[in-house]
């Protein structure tokens, strides 16, 4: 998987990317991370890449010459998606995590300020992807998000793709709870049924786990989970 990212601050993109696990799926070359910054395209000989909006309001534009020329500097392959961060996109969810983890190649598209000139969608044709409702001062932490959760999907990332496959959302309900060493710390402790050793014990104490805990937690996917089976 490549990851491509416009972006004004490639030093937030390099320097999440250089610890834990996803510096070790980059040095195992399962996934790989290029950042292209809009500032190194810019014609303005003081590497300007804002300006004024037309029509009068506060705060500055991207302007739409550095980002379509840095964008058109990667090389594109077949399999490839290109994605805009900004809160007017959809919501980035477990679905939509699986779905892009299905690509070889995404671009990510890093805003600024007050957001993207218009031609800039006009021209590159992105998909708007959000974290939620809610406005960031840019657009790294959801490109990271995406890096994030989507190299968790791809088989070399994580020490077993079992890990990713249990985790919370992956069948529509939250995940259970976990536990280690020691069996009991300051009065509570393990639940008996996952040391006894009978696996289809555990399992339907998992799950039941996992109903509890979306129901409490999230009755908004308890009730999409309910659905789901009744359909």
């Amino acid at each position: 998987m490549r990851f491509e990212v416009l972006t004004l601050f490639p030093e937030m993109i390099i320097d999440y990317c250089s610890q834990s696990i996803i510096k070790r799926a980059i040095e195992s070359q399962v996934i790989y991370i290029n950042t292209v910054n809009p500032r190194d395209f810019t014609l303005d000989k003081h590497k300007k890449v804002d300006d004024t909006p037309y029509g009068g309001g506060a705060g500055m534009v991207l302007m739409a010459q550095p980002y379509v020329d840095a964008y058109e500097s990667i090389n594109r392959i077949d399999n490839s998606k290109t994605i805009m961060l900004t809160p007017q996109g959809s919501p980035l969810n477990e679905a939509k995590v699986n779905e892009l983890s299905k690509y070889d190649q995404l671009i990510l598209l890093c805003g600024h300020y007050e957001g993207f000139d218009e031609r800039i969608r006009e021209i590159i044709k992105p998909e708007e992807i959000s974290l939620g409702d809610f406005v960031l001062t840019g657009g790294e932490l959801p490109a990271l998000a995406i890096i994030d959760s989507v190299s968790r999907k791809i088989d070399g990332t994580l020490g077993k793709i079992e890990s990713a496959e249990e985790d919370s959302f992956s069948n529509g309900l939250l995940e259970y709870p976990h536990y280690t060493k020691p069996r009991e710390y300051r009065g509570y402790k393990v639940p008996e049924v996952l040391l006894n050793g009978n696996h289809a014990e555990i399992e339907k104490f998992r799950y039941q786990q996992q109903i509890i805990r979306t129901k409490e937690k999230r009755p908004d996917l308890f009730k999409d989970y309910k659905q789901t089976q009744s359909s």
